[in-house]
């Protein structure tokens, strides 16, 4: 699997193109902005985006989601939770106050050990509730992309309606602490950097001592 990351839009974003090497097929993790800049790069690697991927759906991930399948018809996929969470009224009003895009309506309702094919490469859903209650981690080994669950050094705020510390440490600990040592951390947001290991987080996190 071929991973390229870009840090876009108004919030520093963290968004990924990950590609099949040997049929071109794609999946763009989190657009959260800057789409010109994400689709150039699908063009100029001449790759066919198949999916949109949101590990979670807070404004700032899935504010890209039209553009990029407006222009690449991808299927927008996210987690059941999070799906039902978002069309709550009072949850969009509480959000719209960011001012960005809200997604279309997503195409693929997935949930826990679900795999998503990127030819013949595929990312395993893991349900890591807390940031949000349909919050995702997407692991593909030797890569895991965590996106507000899990930063560099960090972790994602939980004081947003949905959000749960309790929730977020245990998921953490029992479901990305276990992966191999040596899995890529690619975060939501470089906060703390662009990038990690799961031993590195394990050692040095100082939110995994709660």
């Amino acid at each position: 699997m071929l991973v390229k990351q870009f840090t876009v839009g108004m919030m520093g974003v963290c968004c990924y193109v990950v590609s099949c090497e040997q049929t071109k097929e794609a999946a763009i993790i989190d657009p959260g902005g800057d789409e010109d800049r994400v689709l150039d790069y699908c063009r100029e690697k001449d790759l066919k985006v198949t999916y949109i991927v949101n590990t979670h759906g807070h404004p700032d991930h899935v504010c890209g989601n039209a553009r990029i399948q407006e222009a690449t018809g991808a299927k927008i996929v996210m987690h059941a939770e999070d799906v039902s969470y978002f069309s709550d009224p009072r949850i969009k009003g509480f959000f719209s106050s960011l001012g960005l895009p809200e997604s279309p309506p997503i195409d693929v309702i997935v949930k826990d050990g679900a795999k998503i094919a990127i030819g013949k490469e595929h990312l395993q859903v893991i349900h890591t509730p807390g940031h949000t209650p349909g919050g995702i981690c997407l692991y593909s080994p030797p890569h895991c992309f965590t996106g507000d669950t899990l930063f560099v050094g960090a972790i994602g705020r939980t004081d947003f309606p949905g959000g749960s510390m309790r929730q977020m440490i245990d998921a953490i600990k029992s479901r990305l602490m276990t992966l191999p040592p040596d899995t890529l951390v690619w975060p939501g947001h470089g906060y703390g950097g662009s990038q990690s290991t799961i031993a590195r987080e394990a050692k040095t996190n100082p939110y995994l001592e709660l």
